[in-house]
């Protein structure tokens, strides 16, 4: 038996009957509890191509995603077992011709209803519409606080013109708003602007995450890569704006790994307080855990989603702190932590299992400091957008 599940028998429960499911005592996951909130990636289509998307490099195609009825199915599973919230995300959700009828569904159910989206598909009637559905809450991606760098990052000509005005239709449908920034090397000089921007657009939050690296961001880490100077101010600036904007504009801050000396807990931890379900119906521990080869993750097409919770092997492979090597197994963190994230020790050393190597007890981690360094001074600006055709080089501006 894995090291990573308690010594009692599996769950016999039947799989399709969630609720029976967790009336079960008899795995690891029942300490946890089905997550409060859950991200439901609709499509993986988008008609942005970010670098550092955290879709798979392999997207899924269109014709694998679920059906209506199966979305619908899923989301009333969601609710019966106890899910409270729903973010459903892509890709680009709106892509999906069905999406205010999925956001009426969970209305009836009883979900609070997040819209994550790049908004260029957006038209206010459609906005309209989802608000009229019981949509909650929306937020809006932006690459930059002008169009000619958000524009370049998002592959996508008039992204940001569109972008600004749905946010703006989101606040005259009196809808919170979240502005989601993801920072990098090629950005991080208008932070302080896009703080202001939020502001501007009367946003109730800002997301400030720089990029972790795995899946797109991965093939693109040296064109994206900070330099330590630039965490450094960029420390600086959310921390004044924090003070400054207490109580006009919540600030979530992630910093980048590869100069950390922790790790974070990713998630929550594996398989403790989040999971995602892909467009195919897949259940995920996080966005990026099929990055990891050699994990099968099960669907809701196949099993309830309480049984996979409870149930699947890759879920309980990393769960918990029993499956942990030296030096995590006696860490005095492993508790607070969890090892930190798999998908990057799998990026980073080819082992999942790995210590995480952003943490300073990881053997590599003085490595990967360095990489960080060294890509941060190149001069490698060029993206590999995101597409279907599993990346394209960003045309030469010199023409070389």
């Amino acid at each position: 038996m894995s090291s990573t599940l308690t010594d009692a028998s599996p769950v016999h429960a039947d799989p399709a009957d969630g609720l029976a499911v967790l009336e079960q005592r008899k795995s690891r996951a029942e300490m946890f509890g089905i997550p409060l909130a859950v991200l439901a990636e609709l499509t993986h289509r988008c008609p942005l191509q970010c670098p550092y998307c955290s879709n798979p490099v392999e997207l899924e195609r269109g014709g694998a995603e679920l059906t209506t009825d199966e979305w619908k199915r899923v989301l009333s599973e969601l609710a019966a077992i106890g899910v409270l919230q729903i973010h459903f995300s892509g890709g680009e959700p709106t892509a999906r011709k069905d999406l205010v009828e999925l956001v009426q569904h969970a209305t009836d159910v009883g979900l609070y209803t997040n819209l994550i989206t790049s908004a260029v598909l957006l038209t206010k009637d459609k906005l309209a519409a989802l608000a009229d559905a019981g949509l909650c809450h929306v937020q809006i991606s932006f690459q930059g606080s002008e169009q000619g760098v958000a524009d370049r990052v998002a592959g996508l000509k008039d992204a940001h013109a569109k972008k600004i005005e749905a946010a703006g239709w989101t606040r005259e449908l009196g809808l919170p708003l979240t502005v989601n920034a993801v920072m990098h090397r090629q950005n991080l000089f208008q932070l302080a602007d896009i703080i202001q921007m939020a502001v501007d657009l009367d946003a109730d939050r800002l997301e400030v995450a720089n990029v972790q690296y795995y899946g797109w961001a991965l093939k693109n880490r040296p064109a994206l890569m900070p330099t330590i100077e630039q965490i450094d101010e960029t420390s600086r600036i959310v921390e004044e704006a924090e003070a400054q904007l207490k109580g006009i504009l919540a600030i979530d801050y992630v910093v980048p790994d590869y100069y950390a000396l922790r790790p974070k807990k990713c998630m929550g931890g594996w398989g403790r307080q989040f999971f995602n379900i892909s467009p195919s119906g897949k259940i995920l521990p996080c966005h990026a855990a099929e990055t990891i080869t050699g994990l099968a993750f099960e669907s809701v097409r196949d099993h309830s989603i309480a049984w996979i919770w409870q149930n699947s092997e890759a879920f309980n492979r990393y769960r918990g702190t029993g499956w942990m090597p030296e030096p995590c197994r006696s860490c005095e963190y492993k508790e607070i932590d969890y090892g930190g994230c798999r998908c990057q020790a799998f990026a980073l050393t080819g082992n999942a299992g790995n210590t995480d190597p952003a943490c300073a007890l990881s053997p590599v981690h003085e490595q990967i400091f360095k990489t960080a360094m060294a890509e941060a001074a190149g001069d490698n600006r060029r993206f590999i957008y995101r597409n279907f055709a599993g990346g394209t080089l960003e045309a030469d501006p010199h023409g070389a």
